[in-house]
């Protein structure tokens, strides 16, 4: 088996938190809530309206300095929903610079649970652009770290919130 069939295409991390689905999904659904919550570093703001519908989108100005792997600076990319369940999970693709794009999948479902949710947070990139795939080696772009940090962010996201109602 090589190095490429023994790597993972897709990364999972769930997280319990003492919110209710519609607490979290309002944060997730808010392409501000994106920056707010993110714990890689890159993501500096998002213009945009809440989404509601497969096939919505929003911009994220990004900035790659803090992965350090790539050149790039300053630059946007479309956020484009491709799951959309209420309360119950939000999915999107990224395009931007990168054509084709890469078709990799950032995602959370939610599973509520008396006063609390699991959250579980996902990457994948299995359905990579075959265009891509040379370069493979390169994802995850975001470690499964950074989702598990993002998980407490969103966390800490929305006792804020709730605090503030």
């Amino acid at each position: 088996m090589t190095e490429a069939e023994e790597k993972p295409l897709r990364i999972e991390v769930s997280r319990v938190i003492a919110a209710s689905p519609g607490e979290v999904f309002a944060v997730l659904r808010d392409p501000h809530g994106h920056v707010d919550i993110d714990a890689s570093g890159m993501l500096m703001d998002a213009t945009g309206d809440l989404v509601s519908a497969v096939g919505d989108r929003f911009t994220v100005h990004m900035d790659r300095r803090a992965l350090g792997d790539l050149p790039w600076q300053d630059y946007d990319v479309e956020v484009v929903i491709t799951v959309f369940v209420p309360d119950r999970e939000i999915a999107w693709t990224i395009e931007g610079r990168l054509k084709p794009p890469l078709r990799h999948v950032y995602g959370y479902r939610l599973e509520p649970a008396g006063d609390e949710v699991t959250v579980t947070s996902y990457y994948d990139w299995s359905q990579l652009d075959p265009s891509w795939q040379s370069s493979s080696g390169s994802f995850p772009v975001v470690p499964e770290s950074a989702l598990k940090a993002t998980l407490g962010i969103l966390d800490r996201t929305v006792r804020r919130h709730r605090a503030a109602s």
